[in-house]
């Protein structure tokens, strides 16, 4: 199977938001945008970036870039996590089989300490105004990641 690649328009996929409502890349056309996909609320690497991407949220929002963070938790975890870490990015849930992350080839196979299962690949999405993949991250590294992606931002 393909995935969307670089120039290639992101696949248009509704997720649910925090408060019971959807979101989907569409929502997000005529501004660049940052979706990234992480594996679970409150664990370490994935609270640091989500701190990282809310630190910078206001310079990202001065260059007209809009953000997302998505994992498949649930919207309540969602709200705990925005909550307890006082997160000011929003979150959206790709719980869905054949969902955004399916789409994208970000739901996969990963090994850990000898164990194979399916997880989120740590990954992010820098999208142009008019909705197309501009730039993709696969298997992130955390540190430094956000502000990387603000300077490709800022060069888009």
């Amino acid at each position: 199977m393909t995935f969307p690649q670089v120039g290639d328009k992101m696949p248009d996929i509704a997720m649910e938001t925090p408060d019971g409502g959807t979101i989907s890349p569409s929502s997000l056309t005529g501004k660049k945008a940052v979706i990234w996909f992480y594996p679970k609320d409150n664990t370490p690497g994935c609270t640091t970036e989500a701190k990282d991407f809310t630190t910078l949220a206001d310079e990202f929002a001065a260059h007209g870039v809009a953000l997302l963070g998505v994992s498949k938790d649930s919207p309540q975890k969602h709200r705990n996590f925005i909550e307890k870490q006082d997160l000011k990015v929003p979150l959206a849930t790709d719980a869905e089989e054949g969902g955004l992350s399916d789409a994208l080839g970000v739901w996969g196979e990963k090994k850990n300490y000898g164990r194979t299962y399916m997880g989120m690949i740590r990954s992010t999405y820098l999208l142009a105004a008019d909705g197309t993949i501009a730039r993709i991250w696969s298997k992130v590294r955390v540190k430094g990641h956000a502000q990387e992606v603000l300077e490709a931002a800022k060069a888009l």
